[in-house]
């Protein structure tokens, strides 16, 4: 059983860097607010390997990577998160291919820092964002977890999606990494060199736009299944959505230029949506209602066609 300094520990580093999902997770019941913060501690440990590695070369990186996996699935391990994680795992059956492909997908950031397509994005996020989002939902115990866990991996894709478009600027200056599909860009007559000076145009924007109407697709059908969790998960899931997808009205806002600056929610604008949320889930019960209601994702795809830009399919 996670005893109280490894949970103390995993929810500081949740506190600390997760600062939107946070939110949302203290809506949880404790039976699942706490052990996400163990999943969520997780996370980060294993993140952190390749987003802060200035001056560790590539094979200690990968090194890193294989203890963290094997401390994961054994257990065998000194190190509080991770030996929490490794109890948490046997305790709700999260499947080893999960932490698997998470784990090989940390790895491909060490060598990987540009996705020609939308496929190779996704398969990234298959082993990032849908990892996470399949073990969350191991942790919630839905009656189906079969059933719910495709809705869970659109989710995961979307909120990964979202903090790739926010952190454009971010990405190339501090990891040179474009996120964004080439494909996209070069469709819009932009090239990654020019992502790489910083340099916004009407252009850019447009490629943006594009991503974010991706995004929103998925937003729609992870949205469509949190009704398939436990009654006392759905609003908290919901508010996560609601929070992340915030965002694409602040970048909407800022004509989508994501280059000059990261555009950041403040504590403020956070806690009106999680209030204004509560408040329509009080009345409905019905997360796709809600979400259509709060956040600025239109509720159908056709709805995106008055959006500028030329709306790309989800898939």
């Amino acid at each position: 059983m996670v005893d109280d300094e490894q949970l103390s520990r995993s929810r500081a580093i949740h506190r600390r860097t997760g600062r939107t999902f946070y939110y949302a997770t203290r809506l949880l019941p404790e039976r699942v607010r706490h052990a996400t913060y163990v999943l969520y501690a997780f996370f980060r440990v294993a993140d952190e390997v390749v987003d802060d590695a200035e001056g560790v070369d590539p094979e200690e990186q990968r090194r890193q990577l294989e203890e963290i996996r094997r401390a994961a699935l054994t257990g065998d391990t000194d190190d509080p998160v991770l030996s929490a994680f490794a109890e948490l795992r046997a305790e709700y059956d999260i499947p080893d291919e999960e932490v698997d492909v998470f784990i090989d997908a940390m790895g491909t950031d060490i060598e990987k820092s540009r996705y020609r397509t939308y496929s190779e994005v996704e398969a990234y996020m298959r082993g990032s964002a849908a990892a996470v989002g399949v073990m969350m939902t191991y942790v919630m115990r839905p009656d189906d977890p079969e059933e719910a866990i495709p809705a869970a991996r659109r989710l995961g894709e979307a909120f990964q999606m979202s903090n790739f478009i926010r952190d454009v600027r971010e990405d190339i200056v501090e990891r040179d990494r474009i996120y964004l599909p080439l494909e996209t860009l070069e469709s819009r007559g932009v090239t990654a060199e020019q992502v790489e000076r910083l340099e916004y145009d009407e252009a850019f924007a447009a490629a943006i736009r594009d991503e974010l109407q991706r995004t929103e697709a998925l937003y729609r059908e992870g949205v469509a299944g949190i009704n398939l969790l436990p009654r006392d998960c759905q609003l908290p899931v919901l508010t996560a959505a609601v929070l992340y997808a915030d965002h694409h009205r602040l970048i909407r806002e800022r004509d989508c230029d994501v280059l000059a600056e990261t555009p950041s929610l403040s504590t403020l604008r956070k806690i009106r949506l999680v209030i204004e949320t509560r408040w329509r889930w009080f009345w409905t019960k019905d997360p796709e209602a809600v979400f259509a209601t709060v956040s600025d994702v239109p509720s159908s795809a056709a709805t995106s066609h008055d959006r500028p830009g030329e709306p790309m399919p989800a898939r």
